[in-house]
């Protein structure tokens, strides 16, 4: 599992995990010069990077009265930046305006991360996320990036295998089930090409990335002031990358380290969860009296870990008459982890599951992954799964995952063995991507703010640093 940020409600993303921040500054001659520091632009806003792709820099947004007081439009670009003459898509956009418009500096563009998580979502619910002086000062501009919520959304299962694929046993003990779960996440993978077609190899962040310096001309600004958060913070670095002398204010919010590679990634972040339980079982026996899961901390992750056990060798009922799965139950307890003011849903559902009942961890693990009543409510979890695996595919056989169980095991004693396993996840991709990976440093952009929390899971505060 690598899932860098969730969005179930919005407030969450300005909530820190119980810890402490750091606040960085990156780019630029000095930190502190200011966001004039660096190459400024020549030519005006729509100036494209290639004569070839004119037409969509300077094309006009049509805006228009949508979900609330907000506004929508669609932001065409070509499906493969190689190819601009060829085949198209729409970007689904939704704007947010400046409250006090006589004071206006401008636009920001906001990414709430996942990869998988709408933009256009978090846009809406921009007074949950930001203060007044953003709010008075800056159209909020959210985007669903190529792929993903209502811009040309990337297809790869159906719900009913999708269901499986969330069920099963992501910690697999015996050879059936390890079948079952390289078999699932292998139909993942290969569904996104036969379901998708061309555009599942034209998902990249690079891509996604060049899509924004197409949004910053079409919204008629020079430099691009930009909020990101997780996974948005990697769509941030590789911009600041691409084009640097276009970087305005840029605020990057629980930063993914871009040095690392798939395998750093997740023993960061199985560390990372590990700690968040920790920190939840040693808050439950300080505030509560007795604590439900025991009186030390081994003692409550040492029951957490049985019950784990127990819901793997026999499901739990639920009161929407599906049945909790040891998968379910694993995104059911990481979910609260994410943000401290979570915690109090994790200590109701263990209890509840520790009595036989599994309603509210599975209710947890269907947020987690967008499941509605009815089927699943958007394509996050299908999202996420091609933009990683375009971006890096690299994998291992099923057969090499125990040798990597000892350094994950030491990293998280708990979840350690579902984050080595994790490393299969990409294995059997088709779609390749045709972007050049790039290292990115940000050579030559305006200095950039860089937060990192303390005890924060899934994007770990060393990444920040």
């Amino acid at each position: 599992m690598k899932r860098f940020w969730i969005v179930l409600v919005v407030v969450a993303l300005l909530v820190v995990a119980g810890g402490a921040a750091v606040v960085t500054t990156v780019g630029g001659d000095e930190a502190g010069s200011g966001p004039t520091t660096g190459p400024r632009p020549t030519g005006p806003p729509d100036d494209p990077p290639s004569p070839d792709l004119a037409r969509f820099y300077s094309q006009d947004l049509d805006w228009t009265a949508c979900e609330g007081s907000s506004e929508c439009a669609t932001l065409e670009v070509p499906l493969d930046y190689d190819d601009p003459g060829g085949r198209t898509i729409d970007l689904a956009l939704l704007r947010v305006r400046a409250t006090d418009p006589d004071h206006r500096v401008g636009s920001l563009v906001v990414n709430p991360g996942g990869p998988g998580q709408s933009g256009t979502d978090f846009a809406a619910q921009a007074s949950l996320a930001f203060g007044d002086p953003v709010l008075e000062s800056y159209d909020i501009v959210g985007f669903d990036p190529r792929g993903v919520g209502e811009s040309a959304p990337v297809d790869c299962l159906g719900d009913r295998e999708l269901d499986e694929l969330v069920a099963v046993d992501p910690d697999p003990d015996t050879a059936p089930e390890r079948r079952e779960l390289v078999s699932l996440s292998q139909a993942l993978v290969t569904g996104c090409v036969k379901r998708s077609g061309t555009l599942a190899s034209h998902v990249s962040t690079i891509e996604a990335t060049r899509d924004m310096d197409v949004l910053r001309a079409a919204l008629g600004d020079s430099t691009l002031d930009y909020f990101g958060a997780s996974y948005g913070t990697e769509l941030g670095a590789t911009y600041a990358e691409l084009f640097p002398e276009r970087v305005g204010r840029f605020v990057l919010d629980g930063a993914i380290d871009p040095s690392l590679d798939f395998r750093e990634l997740a023993l960061g972040q199985a560390a990372g969860f590990e700690t968040a339980l920790r920190a939840y079982v040693e808050d439950c026996i300080q505030t509560q009296n007795p604590c439900f899961l025991g009186d030390s901390v081994e003692e409550g992750l040492a029951r957490i870990s049985d019950l784990l056990d127990q819901i793997d060798a026999r499901p739990l009922p639920t009161a929407t008459g599906r049945q909790l799965q040891i998968g379910n139950a694993f995104y059911g307890i990481v979910l609260p982890l994410y943000v401290r003011d979570y915690w109090f849903l994790l200590t109701s559902a263990l209890g509840d599951a520790l009595e036989g009942d599994g309603s509210a961890l599975l209710q947890l693990s269907d947020l987690y992954n967008s499941r509605g009543a009815d089927g699943y409510t958007d394509n996050s979890r299908e999202a996420f799964t091609a933009i990683t695996c375009l971006d890096d595919p690299a994998s291992i056989p099923p057969d090499e995952v125990p040798a990597e169980t000892p350094d994950f095991e030491k990293a998280s004693p708990t979840f350690g063995d579902v984050f080595a396993w994790g490393l299969v996840s990409c294995r059997g991709a088709e779609a390749e991507s045709t972007a050049q990976p790039l290292e990115v440093d940000g050579s030559g952009a305006a200095p950039i703010v860089v937060i990192g929390t303390t005890r924060d899971p899934a994007t770990p505060y060393e990444w920040a640093k």
